[in-house]
């Protein structure tokens, strides 16, 4: 790909947009790493742009879903994986600009670098044609994995679900405690009980911290009290 259409056609090729201002989409894939304009102010700007369309998509996909479920939805869109392993299909790694000392580290296959550069494109995407025409781009690399989301339900952590399942039966909220730490500080092993004294249950949960101790015990509490 010469100097002269780069980065228009890679645009038109893989993403159907014709930029007006190619200097936009220069910097947007263009690390900071490298000299002249990088793509660090155009990457804050399409990070808004990229929530905003995906909550605006999932408002209308999910229309009885909560803020929380809505929330954990978005995020199993826009966090860095998905955008990273878009950015891959999508060849961002290849014409991203790096400095020397990126490319010899691999940031080409970076998950932060892949990420970042492709919200800079959806920044520059806004600023060229518009929020339609971002939201038009983004839709489109979307929407199948919007489509395969699972119901909000299925994303709670086990202690949000075991209490909304305890208040929905005005029964009070579960109780934690700390039973014992094992191991070095660097390696350590927690205890922790999960107790419903209006059932007169209790559980005991492992884990490599108090939260996923935590977790793993209401886990258990729940499968409990369900069978």
């Amino acid at each position: 790909m010469t100097s002269a259409d780069w980065p228009a056609r890679w645009l038109s090729e893989r993403l159907g947009y014709a930029p007006r201002d190619p200097a936009l989409f220069r910097a947007a894939l263009t690390h900071r790493s490298a000299s002249g304009p990088n793509n660090e102010r155009l990457e804050f700007l399409g990070d808004a742009v990229l929530n905003l369309v995906v909550a605006r998509h999932l408002y209308g996909c999910f229309p009885d879903a909560a803020e929380g479920d809505l929330s954990r939805l978005r995020s199993r869109v826009v966090s860095r994986e998905p955008l990273a392993e878009v950015a891959a299909s999508l060849d961002v790694g290849d014409i991203l600009q790096l400095g020397t000392g990126e490319l010899k580290s691999g940031g080409f296959r970076r998950q932060s670098i892949l990420a970042d550069a492709l919200e800079a494109v959806f920044g520059a995407i806004y600023l060229d044609g518009g929020f339609e025409a971002a939201a038009g781009v983004i839709v489109q690399l979307f929407s199948a994995r919007i489509a395969a989301l699972p119901e909000p339900e299925a994303l709670k952590d086990p202690k949000t679900r075991l209490q909304e399942y305890l208040q929905s039966r005005s029964l009070t909220v579960p109780h934690y405690a700390v039973l014992g730490v094992e191991g070095e500080d660097h390696a350590q092993t927690f205890e922790v009980s999960c107790e419903v004294p209006a059932l007169a249950l209790i559980v005991r949960g492992r884990g490599s911290s108090r939260r996923r101790a935590e977790q793993q015990a209401a886990e258990r509490m729940l499968t409990k009290i369900k069978t």
